[in-house]
């Protein structure tokens, strides 16, 4: 037998990242800003390098793009609301763990449907007409959903491919349907629907066409944000999302969760694509979405999949977007350029999580004792 007194002696490593225990609320957020400073200062140092201009004026001319007027200032809570809708559409299927990456080609049907019903029934009176595209755009919405939702639950198939790939099946109908359509014939857009009557356009409250919109979504995160947290659907949720195992155990239905969340998802991104197209675009192309349904799974991530949350991600985002834009007009840059701005200060939100969760431990090359264990 080994004499239990031999050892050996091991080096740790000069770093060691380590889980950390959870943060209290405001050193979480504190990482968070210090972040987007970080991003800041790195975006200065490029900016300076790469085209010799100010740094100030560059943020002072995205602040000017995203809210320099009362007209931008709208503008960007229309964008934000917008993806703050399609971000409380994918947070229910992502709290449960459901990778639900089709919220894009969700929102494209649910406005086509939306569309149709604008072009095919505009006799109706408006009242009317504006009920029936709800329910077609909510249902558009549901099917596009519901179809991987329950290839998951009966036959357990990887949701992540089956809903991306909903995405371009989707692009490909609207595209059809825009190029029947289009005006002019082959422009890959729909002319603006009913411009002559204006049937099927949502009301206009206020100055901007933007403020109902706006009021529609945050009524929605007020819902999602108690339907998660208080409700009984919202208890399974969380319960499936942290083990399907556990929640069988306590007997929750499983695929009936999976399909009625996704049911959930589906309706919201359907109320997404009616706002888009009937109540600000008035019109419909492959692109309407926007990529929102992309960006919104950034948004609820970060967000922690709380809704309240959401708002202030989704904020920054929009505020990003919109400023970068204006760089790119007021300094004759080429557009790839306030991309790049972009994408830094994303980068740096999203590896602010890392420091978040993990904390990294300098150890040096202190010398660890191991005893092993006696062997026959």
């Amino acid at each position: 037998m080994a004499n239990k007194n031999d050892a050996k002696t091991v080096k740790e490593p000069l770093i060691h990242i380590a889980k950390r225990s959870a943060l209290p609320f405001w050193q979480s957020w504190l990482i968070r800003i210090a972040s987007v400073l970080a991003s800041l200062i790195v975006c200065a140092v490029v900016i300076v390098v790469f085209t010799g201009d100010n740094p100030l004026q560059i943020y002072a001319t995205m602040f000017k793009g995203a809210m320099g007027t009362p007209r931008k200032i709208w503008s960007l809570l229309q964008s934000l609301s917008m993806l703050l809708c399609v971000s409380l559409a994918v947070t229910p299927a992502f709290k449960m763990r459901f990778w639900n990456i089709g919220a894009e080609g969700q929102v494209l049907m649910g406005g086509l449907a939306t569309a149709a019903c604008m072009i095919y029934f505009k006799s109706m009176p408006t009242p009317l007409l504006i009920i029936v595209m709800i329910a077609a755009s909510v249902i558009a919405g549901i099917i596009w959903a519901v179809i991987p939702a329950f290839f998951k639950a009966i036959w357990n198939t990887n949701e992540t491919l089956f809903t991306l790939m909903m995405n371009y099946i989707a692009m490909c109908i609207v595209s059809y349907f825009v190029y029947v359509n289009s005006v002019p014939k082959g422009s890959g857009k729909i002319g603006v629907i009913n411009s002559d009557t204006n049937a099927g356009w949502l009301p206009v409250i206020g100055k901007y066409n933007y403020l109902l919109n706006i009021i529609i979504v945050a009524l929605l995160t007020a819902a999602v944000y108690v339907y998660l947290k208080y409700s009984k659907h919202g208890y399974e949720i969380a319960v499936v999302g942290e083990s399907e195992n556990t929640a069988k155990y306590i007997g929750i239905n499983v695929k009936k969760v999976i399909i009625r969340t996704m049911i959930l998802s589906g309706a919201l991104c359907g109320i997404a694509g009616l706002l888009l197209v009937a109540g600000t675009d008035h019109t419909l192309t492959r692109d309407t979405a926007g990529g929102r349904g992309f960006t919104a799974i950034m948004v609820s991530w970060l967000a922690k999949f709380n809704p309240l949350y959401m708002i202030l991600t989704s904020f920054i985002l929009a505020f990003m977007e919109k400023g970068a834009g204006q760089i790119s007009t007021d300094f004759g840059l080429n557009a790839s350029f306030s991309d790049i701005i972009m994408g830094i200060v994303i980068f740096f939100i999203i590896g602010s999580e890392f420091f978040i969760n993990y904390e990294i431990r300098f150890r040096g090359h202190k010398i660890k004792k191991i005893k092993e264990a006696g062997v026959k």
